[in-house]
């Protein structure tokens, strides 16, 4: 005979999936299917697993669960419901509608409890690996002998569609080489896809494979509530090692009709099944949204006890910050969302400015802070002395180790920018991530995600066009450029020497948002401007760096030159080369399109004057969004093809990026008044 907690446990599951079945069938849209087949393993995690209070959902040392197949969203909405997470029954009831907390797919931000936007697959698997990665480095840098501050295990429910993915293969790899022990994930394996059968596609040995990631493995039947847990607490015992609990599961469980189908997993059941489902459960078959008064006392002891668990950390925490109140102190700024003025990069750091690349700035910038900011924390895939983020005399993180500053990712692009959103997520961590600008697309998914989180991530591109020379058309990015202006709430800067760059770097910091930095290979000389003028310049997106003379000439003798990063110097020579024939130009550097267009219009059209119609946009990249700061009558000097393999010198002429191009294509435009 089941004990009184085993009925209610068995209770508490059907009503997780009954109110996920309703929230669906009444949108008339969803995923019914993973809900009813994943309902135990996620309540055993949040009722018998998870340190986690309701009440705070910020709690620094909670437990993360990532739901990485987001498509099954109602299972999670329905779990932070019941839990207390604030979720009220109305949002159940308007699930994937306009306005609601309960949208398609988990978005971080905008529904609590809610622990990273997941949707695309394979994206939730491998941010989990940089939430787990951050609670290593966080535990190395504030845990005191005696006194444990951090201390939390992050949780994954992860689909056969996850484990296809490229990219949670990258992650999966590099956790098990980093020997994530409070990394576990339990796969949802119910052998179904959208298409049919997992058969048709997917017949690897998913346990071999994950040993040999060097995680370890074990499996449990998804419908033993007692066995799931057994085997989780087994696995958080496992401390080198990442733990993988293949769940075997059944698609829509309980459905008369449709279990153990393809169709259960994407469409509402029907009313018709539906009723028949709740029959099978012994719940009201006309009822919908019902949550039995034991459930609801059940899930009363989640809040009581995370309240209990979050208050004895608060204890911890005052005697951490007894001990370390500076530290404590910025870590409170960092969890406010803000950064601590002392950490940053001074302005006077280029004083001096010499001949660079604007990738070697960075690293300047880099090495600087890294003796400053004790959460800066990144690398590159596999390009730190390339890109210039491996930082001289900062530590490597190891498996062992991961108080340093130097991340090593290996040749794993995409996962590194999803890792990175991972660590940003903790509110503490300060992370970057390096590659060549052409890799970007291997990012773009990842880096999308930490643009909609408006996540402080870093993302450093450097080999920026097709300066970088030999290496050919497959490593010269061209429409790279214009992709990542596209996506909304990513700042790009391209800076076009050292100041530009550390401007560039304390946006970067402080804005709480993500931004990509794109620097140069190639050697840029200084500006020939003062440091204050090039430092609010970049903040404003745009700035006039070299101005038309006073009196101004007739407004059919003026040519207005907008350039970004390397071009802005052929677009000052190039001047030089006109004021020779009697035109005056104004060159504006406008390293960040974004920052720009933020700027009241007053700002910006006193950079760039309405009635300046003789304008040139001059960047070594594709043309595609110049046109309306060109304007109507005026020129986009861009790239519309491939590269070429050739010195960057010669690159630059072949392409029509050096100044005499640029006079050039000025005279054209002002044809026939000049020289008349």
């Amino acid at each position: 005979m089941a004990s009184a907690n085993g009925i209610i446990d068995a209770e508490a599951v059907t009503t997780v999936r009954l109110l996920a079945v309703d929230m669906v069938e009444k949108a008339r849209s969803g995923h019914p299917g993973l809900p009813l087949g994943a309902a135990p393993m996620a309540y055993t995690l949040f009722t018998k697993i998870m340190l986690h209070n309701p009440a705070n959902p910020a709690w620094p040392n909670r437990d993360r669960f990532v739901l990485s197949a987001g498509h099954g969203s109602a299972l999670l909405y329905a779990l932070l419901h019941l839990s207390g997470y604030g979720l009220g029954m109305d949002e159940l009831k308007s699930f994937r509608q306009l306005g609601s907390r309960t949208p398609g797919h988990p978005e971080y931000g905008h529904t609590p409890g809610v622990e990273t936007t997941t949707g695309p697959l394979g994206q939730g698997i491998s941010t989990a690996v940089g939430m787990a990665v951050a609670e290593r480095l966080l535990a190395a840098r504030l845990n005191l002998e005696g006194v444990t501050v951090i201390d939390h295990f992050t949780y994954v429910i992860c689909s056969d569609g996850d484990l296809m993915e490229g990219i949670s293969s990258e992650a999966s790899s590099l956790a098990g080489h980093l020997k994530l022990g409070k990394l576990i994930c339990l796969y949802d394996d119910n052998r179904i896809s959208i298409e049919g059968p997992t058969s048709l596609t997917f017949t690897e040995n998913v346990h071999q494979r994950y040993e040999a990631y060097g995680w370890h493995v074990t499996e449990v039947d998804g419908t033993d509530l007692d066995a799931i847990e057994q085997v989780v607490d087994d696995a958080r015992t496992v401390t080198d090692r990442p733990s993988m609990i293949m769940v075997h599961t059944t698609i829509g469980y309980g459905s008369p009709n449709k279990e153990g189908s393809a169709s259960a997993h994407g469409e509402p059941l029907g009313p018709d099944e539906t009723r028949l489902l709740k029959e099978r459960f012994g719940f009201p078959p006309d009822r919908t949204f019902f949550v039995p008064d034991s459930v609801k006392e059940r899930f009363r002891e989640v809040m009581t006890r995370g309240a209990a668990l979050e208050a004895e950390w608060q204890i911890r925490w005052k005697r951490f910050g007894e001990a370390r109140p500076e530290l404590a102190a910025s870590v409170a700024t960092l969890l406010g969302g803000g950064f601590p003025d002392e950490w940053l990069p001074p302005e006077e750091l280029f004083d001096s400015c010499k001949p660079q690349a604007t990738r070697q700035a960075s690293k300047a910038v880099l090495t600087h802070l890294s003796k400053k900011v004790p959460f800066l924390v990144g690398g590159s895939a596999d390009l730190g002395p390339s890109t210039g983020t491996a930082v001289p005399g900062a530590v490597d993180i190891e498996p062992d180790r991961f108080d340093g500053c130097n991340f090593h990712f290996g040749v794993r692009e995409h996962a590194m920018a999803a890792m990175l959103n991972g660590m940003a997520l903790s509110g503490m961590l300060l992370p970057f991530g390096a590659t060549f600008l052409i890799f970007s697309d291997y990012m773009k998914p990842a880096v999308r995600l930490a643009a909609m989180m408006r996540l402080p991530v870093t993302f450093i591109f450097t080999h920026d066009s097709i300066g970088l020379g030999e290496d050919g058309p497959t490593h010269q990015p061209i429409e790279q450029l214009a992709m990542l202006r596209a996506i909304p709430g990513l700042t790009v800067i391209r800076p076009a020497d050292a100041v530009e760059t550390l401007a560039a770097w304390r946006l970067a910091l402080t804005r709480k948002r993500p931004a990509a930095l794109v620097l140069t290979r190639q050697t840029l000389p200084c500006l020939e401007t003062d440091r204050v003028k090039g430092m609010a310049g970049v903040a404003r997106g745009a700035y006039i760096l070299s101005d038309w003379p006073e009196p101004l000439v007739p407004a059919e003798r003026r040519i207005l030159v907008i350039a970004t990063g390397s071009e802005v110097h052929p677009a000052l020579a190039a001047k030089r080369l006109l004021e020779i024939e009697g035109v005056a130009v104004r060159v504006v550097s406008m390293p960040s399109r974004e920052l720009f267009d933020e700027q009241p219009e007053s700002w910006r059209n006193r950079i760039i004057p309405p009635d300046a119609g003789n304008r040139i946009v001059v960047e070594a990249a594709s043309p595609f969004g110049w046109d309306g700061l060109a304007g109507p009558g005026g020129v986009v000097l861009g790239i519309d093809r491939f590269g070429a393999s050739a010195p960057a010198e010669a690159l630059a002429e072949a392409f029509g990026f050096t100044p005499g191009h640029i006079a050039e294509a000025a005279l054209k435009l002002l044809k026939p008044t000049v020289g008349a």
